[in-house]
């Protein structure tokens, strides 16, 4: 078996832009522990919301399971990117059964978490933004 070793550019990564990702990434962290600990509470208010929305109060507590197991996979680094595609995978299902039920404005949060959580892990994660440039390099004569 081979392996291709894959150039690494070197960094000059300005330290404000990290900052500037953990901090972000903090956001999705509260927004995602707060709806696991709702959901292994048993909060009335989160159970009577859940079931308007048809889900069976007894899929909580593994559905908050899933939440914090890619949460914790999320707020590694070595797996933050594999974390925030099990966190926009689970999200988008929320997205999903609100789109479904007809109703807008529910849809803002986990889609704005999805989007938070990418912004963070962008500027935190060089690998990512050689990647996924915002903009070409102009390749120099």
């Amino acid at each position: 078996m081979s392996s291709i070793a894959v150039p690494v550019r070197e960094t000059t990564q300005k330290p404000w832009i990290l900052w500037t990702g953990r901090v972000l990434s903090l956001w999705p962290v509260f927004i995602v522990v707060l709806s696991a600990t709702w959901k292994l509470t048993r909060n009335p208010w989160y159970v009577g919301e859940f079931a308007r929305i048809g889900w069976p109060e007894s899929a909580l507590p593994l559905l908050a399971f899933l939440q914090l197991g890619s949460l914790l996979l999320y707020v590694i680094p070595r797996t933050a990117i594999l974390g925030a595609v099990l966190l926009t995978g689970y999200l988008g299902g929320a997205i999903a059964t609100y789109v479904r039920m007809g109703e807008p404005y529910p849809v803002l949060v986990p889609l704005s978490t999805s989007l938070i959580a990418w912004a963070g892990i962008y500027l935190r994660e060089e690998r990512l933004r050689s990647l996924l440039p915002l903009r070409r390099q102009v390749p120099r004569s």
